[in-house]
């Protein structure tokens, strides 16, 4: 009882009990960033389904054509927290297609119908809903991972299917038929989640434990990580979700006295690769590697600026293309190697390839042209 008390205090503080017993409460509900002032007299066993909702002449305006839905939760919400919350969303519905005259509105028994899914599902996993409840948010916790999805109704609902937006790596496709619902996709949500579980501890695990260059902050679609070896030298694996633990497609990126040694390493022990170790257990294990401690060294310690702007991003993109003399060492953004090049006149392009010397040594680089805009 203590905590419902509290989630009345916290959802609604202008809501409060006027006697010890708590059978009165009066005070305003906020919809639109309006305040309506109301009033509900609750039995002595306080059972909603016996109790009274007095509005005022605003508030009965704003629900005019939605008294019977209002009625219809009073009697089936299990407790006043439910249904104040239930009450917030119709009359919000309410004031929205006031608002928009012009748009027929969707039939009271829709907010109804939409409600009670709510409901079932639990108040708890909505993160959000529109006005109009064209769109609602939900939220699922899995392995202690929280994942959104986001579902947009259309005017045929639940005849049409809706589309939903979800930030998983692989394709999201709803198994839909008139007499879905809600909980319909919720469960097929949980089931997608629940199948991905292996890749995102994979994924976690490696962002736990090693120091990731790209992405900066890796959204849980992402399935790419480049990740540090040490100075001016770094590998870029995409990971296959539906397989998270196979040997993934590894790219070396950094000097060519340092990453071809890496590569030959890679060939010479693919051979132990083993499923059942975690992907970053087989990496070190086929690359004869420690990957830099995050508890010992700074991500800054690899972080190397572009030795020609000055800069470690440039439009979201960090130094990729490193000079191959041992002395040097130097990182450069890929498009300004590219600039540089192209203004020397020393340099010369072969096929795909051009030829010039390090702004920094002067030493001989390449750049390998690849798809990117320049």
């Amino acid at each position: 009882m203590a905590e419902t008390e509290a989630t009345l205090l916290r959802q609604f503080p202008l809501f409060l009990p006027q006697n010890r017993s708590k059978t009165v409460y009066e005070g305003f509900i906020s919809a639109q960033g309006r305040d309506f002032h109301l009033r509900l007299l609750l039995p002595k066993d306080l059972q909603l389904k016996n109790a009274r909702l007095l509005c005022s002449w605003q508030l009965k305006t704003a629900l005019n054509g939605y008294h019977h839905i209002v009625q219809q939760r009073m009697k089936q919400s299990p407790d006043l927290v439910s249904f104040m919350m239930e009450l917030k969303m119709v009359l919000e519905a309410a004031l929205k297609n006031k608002k928009e005259p012009y748009v027929l509105p969707s039939p009271p028994k829709f907010y109804s119908s939409l409600i009670g899914e709510i409901r079932t599902l639990g108040w708890d996993k909505l993160v959000y809903v529109d006005p109009c409840f064209s769109t609602i948010k939900l939220k699922a916790d899995v392995s202690g991972r929280e994942h959104l999805i986001t579902v947009k109704l259309k005017a045929k609902y639940p005849a049409e299917s809706p589309d939903c937006v979800v930030d998983i790596p692989v394709p999201f496709s709803v198994s839909w038929t008139p007499q879905s619902s809600l909980i319909s996709i919720y469960t097929q949500f949980l089931a997608a989640l629940e199948s991905l579980k292996t890749f995102w501890d994979v994924m976690d695990e490696i962002d736990e434990k090693t120091w990731v260059l790209e992405p900066e902050k890796p959204t849980r679609s992402a399935t790419a990580r480049r990740i540090v070896l040490g100075n001016n030298v770094s590998i870029n694996i995409e990971v296959d979700p539906r397989h998270p633990t196979m040997l993934p497609e590894c790219c070396f990126l950094g000097a060519d006295h340092v990453v071809k040694p890496l590569g030959i390493r890679l060939s010479r022990n693919i051979h132990l690769w083993d499923p059942e170790n975690s992907l970053l257990q087989n990496l070190k294990d086929v690359l004869e590697i420690d990957f830099p401690a995050r508890a010992i060294l700074e991500k800054s310690d690899f972080s190397m600026d572009c030795g020609i702007c000055y800069a470690y991003q440039l439009d979201g993109a960090i130094p990729d293309q490193v000079c191959d003399n041992s002395q040097c060492g130097q990182s450069f953004h890929y498009i300004c190697l590219y600039e540089w090049l192209r203004g020397l006149l020393t340099s010369r392009q072969s096929f795909n390839i051009i030829f010039g010397e390090c702004p920094y040594c002067s030493k001989p680089i390449t750049l390998k042209m690849s798809g990117r805009k320049a």
